[in-house]
């Protein structure tokens, strides 16, 4: 059983997948660390759509990838740039995923915290943008989930400077009817956050930042930042009110920041833990029993994985996701909102799969296996 994959210089080299794949059950809750999963959509292929069109989406896969997540205890943070947000989901689409999944969460018993933004907007003014917040706000809180209010491109563009994240945000903390995530996406996932909280230097951002949250701690469950950089978040953890939580995006640094330190530690909210769902709700349980070495030696052989997802152009690492869910079966094609499956080259796409395969994701390796010579074949590389 071997495969045949290209590699950056155009010449083809024999990969031999392994054929024992890390089994993990379903097992307690976590007791240690709240962690999120942030979700891909399963594009609907039949549809006869254009990459700027609305999405056409199959629920049916949608909201089964979800109860798997579930299954393994993972919360599920809907509607947020994994899902393509901004890349392919409209406002419209968006909605009708929080509805649903929101429903599927309460019907299934998972937890879920879905993504308010403006994304709704073009332009506008500050009061439109207000507008924009608001009214996503009332469709995940009438949803019956916890809302994650997401950065705004809107914002970003229209604000003259700190007090306007100051004003925008108030507004919205004092009138949400519970706790909110508050979410800093940095610019190597969207060029268009550049200069968030009102400065491009980010240690005056992170003041803005750490002002919003102290006017209204009783209002912040917590917050998810996603600079991938270990250091500033540690030193932002650190500086959080007491009861606000840290939520961990960084998809470079992960297994160190869940540990933590003497000082305290950050909970999880990830695009990578979509691929890596039970094989990092296992490691969160074994670091429930306290066994923070045994939960490294789980979690840190994924991370090559993920900076590989992840690397530049880092808004793109949807693909990379999207193409481990279809090779391990959780859904029947590759094919993605906004024909956002030709983001990223087949070199990247090949290291990705083995990389995948190293690490045991694929439940059944031989249909995923058969699956990637598919797609190598439609690429011209014969096997």
């Amino acid at each position: 059983m071997t495969i045949r994959l290209p590699v950056a210089d155009g010449t083809l080299r024999t990969y031999e997948p392994r054929t024992d794949p890390l089994t993990v059950t379903p097992g307690t809750p976590f007791t240690s660390r709240t962690v999120f999963s942030a979700a891909h959509v399963v594009a609907d292929p039949f549809a006869d759509t254009t990459p700027d069109g609305p999405a056409a989406v199959d629920w049916d896969a949608t909201l089964a990838f979800r109860r798997h997540l579930w299954s393994h205890g993972l919360g599920v943070a809907e509607a947020m740039d994994t899902a393509q947000r901004g890349m392919g989901l409209d406002w419209a689409g968006a909605a009708e995923l929080i509805r649903r999944s929101a429903a599927e969460a309460k019907a299934a018993g998972g937890r879920i915290a879905c993504g308010a933004g403006t994304d709704q907007l073009t332009g506008g003014s500050l009061a439109d943008v207000r507008a924009a917040y608001e009214e996503q706000l009332a469709v995940v809180e009438e949803s019956g989930a916890q809302a994650i209010l997401m950065a705004s491109r809107a914002l970003a563009a229209g604000a003259c400077g700190p007090e306007d994240y100051l004003e925008i945000y108030g507004h919205l903390l004092r009138q949400a009817a519970e706790p909110v995530i508050l979410h800093w996406l940095g610019p190597m996932f969207d060029p268009a956050l550049e200069g968030y909280w009102g400065s491009a230097d980010l240690d005056a951002a992170t003041e803005v930042f750490l002002e919003v949250i102290a006017a209204h701690p009783e209002k912040v469950d917590g917050v998810k930042v996603s600079l991938l950089d270990a250091r500033r978040e540690t030193d932002l953890r650190r500086r959080l009110p007491r009861g606000v939580r840290c939520y961990t995006g960084d998809d470079f640094h992960y297994p160190e920041l869940i540990a933590g330190d003497a000082q305290g530690f950050s909970h999880a909210l990830l695009g990578v833990f979509d691929p890596l769902g039970p094989l990092a709700a296992q490691a969160v349980r074994v670091l429930d029993t306290g066994d923070v070495r045994g939960f490294r030696d789980l979690l840190d052989p994924t991370v090559e994985l993920s900076r590989h997802l992840f690397q530049a152009p880092t808004r793109f690492y949807k693909t990379g996701v999207v193409l481990l869910a279809w090779l391990a079966g959780h859904q029947t094609h590759f094919t993605m909102a906004g024909g956002l499956q030709s983001a990223r080259s087949l070199p990247h796409l090949t290291r990705a799969y083995e990389l995948a395969d190293g690490l045991g994701l694929f439940p059944d390796p031989k249909p995923a296996e058969e699956r990637m010579k598919n797609l190598l074949s439609l690429y011209g590389v014969d096997q």
